[in-house]
């Protein structure tokens, strides 16, 4: 058994390409920069080195998100790694891309006006775009403070 699946959260590097292929499917292209925090040998300081990761989505939600995208919009990502090798000018090239399933918008309308809104999730198998609508606030749950919790109640 093997598992092809990846989370990633970072910022647009570049507003996102919409293109369709010979059957009209479309196509958003982007690439996101997750920051790798490591510590400098030399100076003892820590610090961010960004990875650049190629991501695509396929079909009516890749459609309707390239209005809402832009660079610098910040994201989290759940999808699948795909690895590609073709030729140009004689030399063969490859890469790694996420093809994305789900992306959640995670920039506030207020810090970043290009953006959709905060916190709102698009993907799964439903196959169109259809985001959350507002929901009220919901009340905490009320906890009976005399009950307990044991192990055997954990199911993990």
């Amino acid at each position: 058994m093997s598992i092809n699946r990846v989370i990633i959260s970072g910022n647009l590097t570049r507003d996102p390409e919409l293109r369709s292929t010979a059957s009209g499917l479309p196509v958003l292209g982007f690439g996101v920069a997750v920051n790798d925090r490591r510590k400098n040998q030399q100076t003892g300081e820590w610090e961010d080195y960004p990875n650049f990761i190629d991501c695509t989505m396929f079909g009516a939600r890749a459609e309707s998100l390239s209005r809402y995208l832009n660079k610098g919009t910040k994201v989290s990502i759940e999808g699948k790694l795909r690895w590609s090798q073709w030729e140009r000018d004689g030399q063969k090239r490859s890469k790694i891309e996420v093809i994305v399933d789900e992306l959640e918008f995670m920039s506030s309308r207020n810090s970043d006006s290009s953006s959709y809104g905060g916190n709102q999730s698009y993907g799964g198998n439903a196959g169109g775009y259809s985001p959350a609508p507002a929901a009220a606030p919901m009340a905490a749950p009320v906890v009976d403070a005399s009950s307990s919790v044991y192990d055997e109640d954990i199911p993990f």
